[in-house]
């Protein structure tokens, strides 16, 4: 049975054009009672959402979570009231009341749709583009999660075929994460994503003749989208029957994405504010609400006016929802029956469970050998790929360095590509060089559901996913980034590749972890940490790996707390602890050497988490960091930004204040004095302060 729609014949009727309408007065008037907003897009996009919304979207209200559903992005967040009187017309439990509070304090309509805090709403936008590289994610993810379940199953008769509808504007298409994204989608073939872009022609600048003359249209044909134009009707308003059809037909282009533009007048009918950017972000003003209320035949004297029968033809669309949810569970029961393995699997994954057994297929490394902590992370996901099947991911063409190629046999890529592996249902991603594109993808992947996703690039790259990362956070998305080249250490490259700054700007990020394990061992037990807080404290996690080997040590239990004592102090009482994270741990380790011979009892503490480590109670900190113990020194090659609140004013931090330079990274840390003995100065030093 196919998914699909039957018919392109749109039933419209006069009740459905007050519904649009009131969708227009009710976005002028949240804008105007709080004063700022961005009502014009929203008056304009009205036809087009609420034809998605009321027509086309599978999608049950009352279950606004089931997988079979389909997913709505809008990528153009500024324009969240779009989203938000659909929500509130269709049922999703926001009410008229929710309308009023917009962008206000404690309300359920903030400035830009956040996922987690709107019922409904897939994912947080706001920075144009983000929205459709999260859209192409969410395509990549749905085609994933049918070739894990119904791999077999002929094309829009799977329970898991649904389609990803995202809403862009023209700052979303000028933003290169997009544009990024774009390609990566037409060179998969993505044929479960449909694109509408508002070509409205307007930016905050004015006319986008400012900044943009190009033939999108040509520029998406070329990435290998399929490509639509909905003209309007002759009063400017856009035509909901041409983009019922154009979407319709969009959809049912299963061999490659499709992108619809819609022409439209923003703020239309707005009698002098339509077509103006001053309508793009600010309140109308009350004159120009009263006045395109009486265009709309509405009373100019009221706000927030929605007619009963307005509100109840819309709502009825959750009894479509319900019945195209008991269609769906219909299919489900009967593919449970005929797959009851992969039913069970799905059961596991849809409630995030790890399977039975899995961490006996971690590896563990012996002590004594140096092993790079990116070849430890690697050899995780090898030896991980065959026991969770929802795991997978790739790099942005850096596969080899980051060592995060999880099957070399198959790769996820359309049918008709001719590369070996190559397999749509494929476990290893090539992102290309995409970083912008690969971080949004991810949040995407994550917030699909139904998988497990990582990604890599050299550390030094993560600034070039930073807003997709912030984002990521934001929302507690449970990706996981594999960045390697962690250091200096990374040697003849060179500045431009060298991070410096990277790991305390990491760390600045609220709600993201950063792991840069000492060696092979905690890279392992960091590994099964992220994998089991998936489902417990769901969280984006970056590890920050090695290029060099690095000495291998017993595995520590404790090294899932964030730090721990690695090596206590000879001789009594700690006098001095040394914190080394990373690769700089080894060089703790050989200070202590150096201290204890001198007669000062040194703990080491091993810190490859500070985030997870603060999740730990007072108790189990003041255990590890003494706080009687006031001489302190943290060693990490990078600015030294992180360490200050766990030194003190006795303390001293042997870092990297400065890019680095391109030589071996022996000579490097020599040169720049990121060295045993360094340490070993500064312990003294701290000592001295600290018994002043």
């Amino acid at each position: 049975m196919s998914t699909k729609p039957t018919t392109s014949a749109l039933d419209w009727t006069e009740l459905d054009q007050r519904a649009v309408d009131t969708v227009r007065v009710l976005a002028m008037d949240a804008v105007q009672k709080v004063g700022n907003g961005h009502p014009g897009t929203a008056m304009s996009l009205a036809p087009a959402a609420y034809v998605l919304f009321q027509k086309l979207l599978r999608h049950d209200p009352s279950e606004p979570d089931w997988t079979g559903r389909d997913r709505f992005v809008l990528s153009v967040g500024h324009t969240s009231l779009t989203l938000y009187i659909q929500l509130y017309l269709a049922g999703y439990g926001l009410e008229l009341d929710d309308l009023k509070s917009f962008r206000t304090w404690d309300s359920r309509t903030p400035g830009h749709p956040e996922h987690g805090h709107t019922v409904g709403v897939e994912t947080t936008t706001g920075p144009l583009g983000q929205g459709v590289a999260n859209a192409v994610g969410m395509a990549m993810s749905a085609r994933y999660e049918r070739g894990l379940f119904d791999p077999e199953a002929a094309p829009g008769t799977s329970p898991f075929d649904h389609t990803i509808w995202v809403f862009a504007g023209d700052g979303c298409l000028q933003e290169g994460v997009a544009a990024e994204a774009a390609s990566l989608a037409g060179h998969q073939k993505l044929g479960n994503l449909v694109l509408l872009w508002d070509d409205n022609h307007i930016s905050i600048e004015g006319d986008t003749e400012t900044a943009i003359s190009e033939d999108t249209l040509a520029r998406f044909e070329a990435y290998g989208w399929h490509i639509q134009r909905v003209a309007p009707l002759e009063n400017g308003d856009l035509d909901p029957k041409a983009v019922h059809e154009a979407l319709l037909a969009a959809q049912a282009v299963t061999d490659r994405p499709s992108i619809v533009a819609a022409r439209s007048i923003i703020a239309w009918p707005a009698p002098n504010a339509q077509n103006t950017e001053a309508a793009h972000g600010s309140a109308l003003g009350a004159d120009e609400v009263a006045a395109t209320k009486e265009v709309l035949g509405f009373d100019p004297t009221k706000s927030f006016e929605v007619a009963p029968e307005v509100l109840a033809h819309t709502r009825a669309v959750t009894e479509r929802g319900r019945r195209a949810r008991a269609a769906w569970e219909e299919r489900l029961a009967a593919w449970r029956e005929a797959n009851p393995e992969r039913a069970a699997e799905f059961d596991r994954i849809r409630a995030a469970r790890l399977p039975e057994g899995w961490e006996k297929a971690l590896p563990a490394f012996p002590a004594g050998k140096d092993v790079a902590t990116r070849k430890a992370s690697g050899k995780v996901l090898s030896e991980l790929g065959p026991v969770i099947p929802e795991l997978w991911g790739g790099s942005a063409d850096l596969a080899g360095s980051n060592n995060t190629t999880i099957d070399g046999s198959s790769s996820f890529l359309p049918e008709g590509n001719t590369l070996p592996g190559a397999d749509p249902y494929g476990r290893t991603i090539h992102f290309g060089i995409r970083e912008h594109a690969m971080g949004s993808a991810m949040n995407g992947i994550a917030l699909h559901g139904n998988t497990r996703v990582y990604g890599g690039t050299f550390l030094v790259f993560s600034d070039y996913m930073r807003p997709a990362v912030r984002l990521a956070a934001l929302m507690g998305a449970p990706v996981t980034y594999v960045w390697t080249h962690d250091s200096i250490g990374l040697g003849e490259d060179g500045p431009t590749h060298q991070p410096v700054e990277h790991l305390s700007a990491l760390r600045a990020i609220p709600g993201l972890n950063i792991v840069r394990p000492a060696d092979a061992n905690e890279t392992v037990l960091a590994w099964r940490e992220i994998l089991e807080r998936y489902a417990t404290k769901p969280a984006p996690h970056g590890l920050a790996l090695t290029r060099q080997n690095v000495p291998t040590y017993a595995p520590n239990e404790n090294t899932v707390r964030g730090g721990y004592i690695h090596t206590e102090a000879e001789g009594g009482t700690p006098r001095l602890i040394l914190i080394g994270t990373g690769s700089e741990l080894q060089l703790a380790l050989a200070a202590r050497e150096v201290l204890q011979a001198e007669g000062v009892p040194t703990r080491v503490v091993s810190m490859p988490c500070v985030e997870w480590f603060e999740e730990q109670d007072q108790s189990y900190r003041d255990h590890v960091l003494l706080p009687v113990v006031a001489a302190r020194v943290a060693v990490e090659a990078g600015v030294g930004l992180t360490w200050h609140r766990y030194v003190g004013t006795a303390g001293r931090i042997v870092s990297l204040e400065h890019f680095g330079a391109s030589a071996d990274y022996q000579t490097l840390y020599r040169e720049f004095g990121i060295t045993p003995e360094a340490v070993a100065q500064a312990a003294r030093e701290s000592l001295a302060a600290a018994e002043r």
